[in-house]
């Protein structure tokens, strides 16, 4: 090895602190941090750093300094006068201050979906390009919790990124790196993309800060500066170098080539930037001076390009870094499900969002009216690796659902107008003002619903527009809460639709009083009685309409379910279901048996809950239960009450199964007439404290299937990875926790296989998730702590809800969803059934006077050529037009090479079929964040030599488009991203 050069990165990082040390952190907002308020809980001020910054970048041009979360920088920005912006300007296209990883936020990888990793990286990349004509080229991850395979190939090699730079990695992972030198590798995340995806990947040997010997110069910071007038007393340039170099050569020990990086800064220095610059000007003289090392100022990019001159082969990386530890009673999987409600509201909002921009794309973007932007940079800071994580204090929670809340109701009016617009006759592109008034309703999850709450006998009907937001035709289930017994459901053609009446439950209306007047501030009103349950059919990336209406008891109404009691029939096993899929109850209420006359697949499993107690802390080992840490102490099986009998109510469209599985646990198990899984809906909370204890709540479905201790969780709800109970595939784990270290982060799915049949369980948001014994798979639903876990939140996880000055603790109510499939054939439904999900469909409401809508209004749409959809295959993630009237397009291949005999195959979408009322004049293949032309980035991204045999099989992607054809090609688990311009049409008319 050559002389060791040492790379300073000047960086101030926003986040966590490293892993010796835990600072108080997201204990503020995002504007209390920028503009430095609440600093009696943590002094940061982000305009500070950025206001010191320049001028000291300015005093001499040698110094650099890198810049990552745009969500801050903006905020600064505009805010800057011309001057300073010029000269801002010019310090970045120098590269003496660089912008790296350039997202709105540093994601998180565990707990967010691929399309809002997207989104948001999306949106700070838009800006720099506009702004500086600067491409990020580096990833810089240095706080997330673990780190994802989508980040690697998706969030990296496919956005352009050269190098991904990151801390967080379990600590016997990296004790065996060390020693192998192995720190710094090539990562191929993809098992679809092999080597074409590759990313250099490197991993900090300690933590994100100075190196060990107390380099940090903060004007109140204790380190010894560098003192170098010997006029003065405490002259110590020698003992500064001496172990300046010191470190430099124990890094230079556990890394390849002669190339080494320290990150000079953390979380919330350079408050005052000239600081730390002068102690580094003094550091580089001396260092240099002395001999033994070379040091610079440099930036990722400048080492990166270093790293790959060295011509060396790297060490292999596959799959991801989940989960992390940092030390042994240490696991980081409890934000796995850290704040569930918070969870499920970010994922509402990210299907909600790619629906709204679809529509605001159909009605044309307004310049001046309601808009989506708002709800997209919610949904961009969302996703910051301590917000949609759980791992914030209490009013930091608040603030992002405030956004979010804000975000939502901004996009609900587009939406509202948008589908009015498209539904009134001789509606003209950019339609402002439209008549028809659709209103929606977020709280339908609990039982509130105002505009299905009206009185329909005096003729008046209730108007359900139903708009699919994917690219295929979908039929499922609406239910609405209704206050009348007779009624009757006609489509959009005036044919009378089969409807059940099914009574709510009181836990669901005890949710829907408490939480109501909570959110609303006013008591609901009067409870409807049932649910109104009935299927629709809706046509790919467009609408259908219903209408609900009163009718004489003696004509044809919705069907009342038949309700049935389990009480006094211990001798006789229950069965419910009315197609092909039928679920059996033992004579103790139990659910014993899955059956599929379709499949012939049969399958006895049980349904079961429990709770973790949390540890409190108190032992030998301090370390608690809490927002990050999942660390159980005990197990504690729930029993079912079993005075308290099953409710079973049947009907010609759903069949449902009430339990009562404890004074806090209520479940709702479902089979539909024509599905053939299991939903699950559950109710949890206030989870009881009073005994002292914080509990982690988790649901178990047991199986006796021989699973091998194998089982598969999603990537960032994309490409699924195989996990084996207690092991890892790149190094020898030492297991303390065996419960904790097997949790995974679920955000799409988790699956166990035993050759003969897979069992599948979705779930509604991100989650954690295992198979702690084989054929067993388990869910954490709901956390309630006691205690902090000492990693910076400084807060208990323990949420309430309060009314009416009384607080209690917080009920999550969420869905999960069952199926047993024949060995190799469960990846459709997951896949498929996966992308309904995300994207549920978008009820809107209106009413009408008599019976003429259909004369004034278009009850049926689709955008598509109506003998169109996209295949089984290919999912549409983006389509939204942009501020200068182009249209950004992205499609997904939803399978990953050799998952499904078919549905894995190369996949062709025909765009002239998907806009057939709008010519494309001119369309652009870009990079994954759209700031690149597709081709240049291939060109240019740098390609890493890898240690080993060359990488197997051959990759299928998409060919080149054919502008005058305008067909896509996508392979498995591709996603392609276009800009889109399309010719204004002679008539004026949009879509209609």
């Amino acid at each position: 090895m050559g002389p060791v050069r040492l790379a300073l990165l000047a960086v101030v990082a926003l986040a966590a602190a490293g892993e010796a040390v835990y600072i108080p952190y997201n204990t503020s907002t995002v504007d209390q941090y920028y503009v430095g308020s609440n600093n009696s809980i943590q002094g940061a001020c982000v305009q500070n750093v950025l206001d010191s910054l320049i001028p000291a970048l300015l005093k001499d041009e040698n110094r650099k300094f890198i810049y990552v979360e745009q969500a801050f920088f903006q905020r600064w920005w505009r805010n800057q006068n011309d001057m300073i912006k010029d000269t801002v300007k010019g310090l970045i296209s120098s590269g003496r201050l660089e912008l790296i990883n350039g997202g709105m936020c540093m994601h998180d990888e565990a707990t967010v979906h691929y399309i809002d990793m997207i989104d948001q990286t999306t949106l700070g990349h838009k800006f720099i390009k506009e702004e500086f004509g600067q491409i990020p080229r580096i990833g810089w991850q240095i706080d997330p919790f673990g780190h994802s395979a989508v980040q690697a190939y998706l969030l990296g090699a496919e956005v352009g990124f050269d190098a991904f730079y990151f801390f967080r990695i379990d600590y016997q992972d990296r004790d065996t790196r060390k020693e192998t030198k192995e720190l710094e590798v090539v990562w191929r995340g993809s098992k679809s993309f092999g080597s074409s995806a590759d990313i250099f990947a490197g991993i900090f040997p300690k933590n994100y800060e100075p190196p060990p010997g107390d380099f940090y110069f903060e004007v109140d910071d204790d380190s010894p500066v560098v003192q170098d007038d010997p006029l003065l007393f405490d002259y110590n340039v020698e003992e500064r170098v001496n172990d300046f170099v010191a470190a430099a050569l124990a890094q230079a020990n556990i890394t390849r080539t002669n190339h080494i990086m320290f990150t000079m800064g953390t979380d919330f220095k350079y408050q005052y930037a000239e600081s730390w610059f002068r102690n580094m000007d003094k550091l580089i003289h001396y260092v240099n001076k002395d001999g033994r090392i070379n040091a610079l100022y440099s930036t990722p990019s400048i080492y990166t390009d270093a790293k790959y001159a060295a011509n060396e082969q790297w060490p292999l990386k596959t799959n991801d870094f989940f989960p992390y530890a940092d030390n042994p009673n240490a696991y980081w999987t409890g934000y796995f499900t850290s704040r569930p409600a918070l969870k499920r509201y970010v994922r509402m909002m990210s299907g909600y969002y790619l629906a709204a921009r679809q529509l605001e794309f159909f009605k044309g973007k307004s310049k001046s009216g309601p808009t989506t932007d708002y709800l997209g940079d919610a949904l961009a800071l969302a996703q910051h690796h301590d917000a949609v994580t759980g791992t914030e204090k209490q009013h930091v929670a608040n603030d992002y659902a405030k956004r979010l809340s804000i975000g939502y109701t901004r996009a609900q009016e587009l939406v509202s107008t948008s589908l009015a617009c498209l539904t009134e006759l001789g509606s003209k592109s950019h339609c402002s003002s439209p008549t028809t008034k659709f209103s929606q309703c977020l709280l339908l999850n609990i039982t509130y619903c105002p505009p299905s709450q009206t009185d329909f006998s005096k003729g008046k009907s209730l108007v359900v527009l139903v708009y699919n937001s994917l690219g295929w035709k979908r039929e499922d289930v609406l239910r609405v809460p209704v206050f009348s017994d007779s009624i009757v459901v006609h489509d959009s053609e005036g044919r009378e639709v089969e409807s059940q009446l099914l009574p709510i439950a009181s836990a669901s209306l005890n949710i829907r009083d408490k939480h109501v007047k909570a959110y609303l501030g006013t008591s609901p009103g009067a409870k409807p009685k049932f649910w109104l349950a009935f299927p629709v059919s809706v046509p790919p990336l467009g609408f259908n309409t219903y209408f609900v209406s009163s009718m004489k008891k003696s004509a044809s109404v919705s069907s009342k379910s038949t309700i049935y009691s389990s009480q006094g029939s211990e001798n006789s096993n229950l069965q419910v279901g009315q197609g092909n899929l039928k679920l059996q109850y033992n004579a103790a209420g139990a659910f014993s048996l899955y059956s599929d006359s379709r499949t012939l697949i049969e399958a006895n499993f049980e349904q079961k809950y429990k709770y973790y107690i949390g540890q409190d802390g108190n032992g030998s080992d301090p370390q608690a239960s809490g927002a990050y840490i999942f660390r159980p102490n005990g197990t504690v099986p729930i029993k079912t009450d079993s005075q308290v009998p099953l409710t079973v109510l049947r009907g010609p469209i759903v069949d449902e199964v009430h339990q009562q599985i404890n004074s806090w646990i209520y479940q709702i198990t479902r089979v539909y007439k024509g599905k053939d899984y299991v939903e699950t809906e559950f109710i949890v909370g206030p989870v009881p404290t009073d005994d002292g204890n914080g509990k982690e709540v988790a649901a178990e479905i047991v199986s006796n299937m021989a699973t091998n201790k194998t089982f598969y969780t999603d990537s960032s709800g994309r490409d699924f990875i195989k996990r084996i109970r207690d092991y890892r595939s790149e190094w020898k784990i030492e297991v303390h926790q065996p419960i904790a270290g097997n949790y995974y982060p679920v955000n799409l799915g988790i699956y166990v296989e035993d050759g003969n049949k897979e069992l599948s369980v979705l779930v509604d948001r991100s989650i954690g998730g295992s198979s702690i014994k084989d054929g067993q798979i388990e869910l954490m639903l709901h956390r309630r702590l006691l205690h902090d876990d000492g990693r910076g939140v400084a807060e208990a996880l323990n949420e309430t809800v309060c009314l009416d000055n009384q607080c209690e603790g917080l009920i999550i109510e969420g869905k999960y969803y069952l199926k047993i499939d024949p060995q190799g054939e469960g990846s459709r439904w997951r896949r498929t059934f996966g992308q309904e999900i995300y994207s549920p469909l978008l009820l809107a409401f209106s009413e009408q006077d008599g019976g003429n809508w259909a004369n004034s209004h278009i009850p049926k749409f689709s955008a598509m050529d109506p003998t169109y959809s996209l295949p089984d295959s290919v999912a549409l993630l983006t389509l939204q037009e942009l501020e200068d009237g182009s249209v950004l397009l992205r499609f997904a291949h939803l399978y990953e090479a050799g998952e499904h005999k078919d549905l894995s195959a190369l996949a062709s979408v025909d765009l002239k079929r998907v806009f057939p009322n709008k010519k494309i004049g001119k369309i652009i293949e870009t990079s994954l964040s759209a700031n690149q032309e597709r081709a240049a980035m291939e060109k240019k991204r740098l390609k890493w030599k890898v240690q080993g045999p060359p990488a197997d099989g051959k990759v299928v992607r998409g060919g080149p488009m054919d502008p005058s054809k305008l067909v896509i090609e996508l392979g498995p688990m591709e996603i392609r991203t276009f800009i889109v311009n399309f010719e204004r049409s002679i008539s004026g008319k949009q879509l209609l």
